[in-house]
């Protein structure tokens, strides 16, 4: 079990995993992604990457695997990778159930949850679409309502009785760490995040 384990969450387009890289470049984390499993693993079986499909595959991993089933994907990804003999710990982007905030927890680790306007993540996502690959800019591609309403079907789901569902605010409300990122200086971004989870700054 990794030594250091952190979970991140928050919104769309809030730099979730741009806290994972700077995780990994500053303090040796290894980042892994769930979301990018997941578009592997949609791939890989020949199904359209939209974010309908991503939350639909989730929901049927969890309800085959358990709800922490990205988390203990993730752990396997780390101890393949070399483990805690290679890293000083494990980063995960992005948690969309509150069972993943839970067996972070479980495993001693901290959620972070990283949050910004919705304009400004709005426009983060728009011009950095052709950056973040195909599979990512299939699911990038949408207007600013169309956006707004997949965000709101993601924090809170339709109905309250399947535990697998994507639920963001869940996960809010399980996050022990809140990081607001609605400025442009990565530098200010890494002392913020060095400074809620008690690391020096390299």
């Amino acid at each position: 079990m990794p030594t250091q384990i952190i979970g991140i969450s928050g919104t769309n387009g809030s730099g979730k995993d741009t806290v994972g890289h700077m995780l990994a470049q500053e303090h040796n984390f290894l980042f892994v992604s769930g979301s990018d499993m997941l578009r592997a693993e949609l791939k890989a079986r020949g199904l359209p990457l939209t974010r309908e499909q991503t939350r639909s595959f989730s929901s049927a991993w969890r309800r085959k695997s358990g709800l922490g089933v990205i988390i203990d994907k993730a752990v396997e990804v780390y101890e393949q990778a070399g483990g805690d003999s290679k890293y000083s710990g494990l980063a995960i982007a992005s948690l969309r159930n509150p069972g993943e905030a839970d067996s972070v927890h479980e495993r001693g680790g901290k959620v972070i949850w990283v949050d910004a306007d919705p304009k400004i993540r709005y426009e983060r996502i728009r011009a950095n679409a052709h950056l973040r690959g195909g599979d990512r800019a299939a699911t990038d591609d949408l207007s600013f309502t169309k956006f707004l309403s997949e965000e709101a079907a993601e924090m809170n789901p339709a109905t309250q009785d399947d535990p697998t569902l994507l639920s963001m605010s869940g996960v809010k409300a399980k996050s022990d760490l809140f990081l607001q990122n609605n400025g442009h200086d990565l530098g200010l971004l890494s002392n913020e995040l060095n400074r809620l989870l008690g690391f020096s700054q390299s």
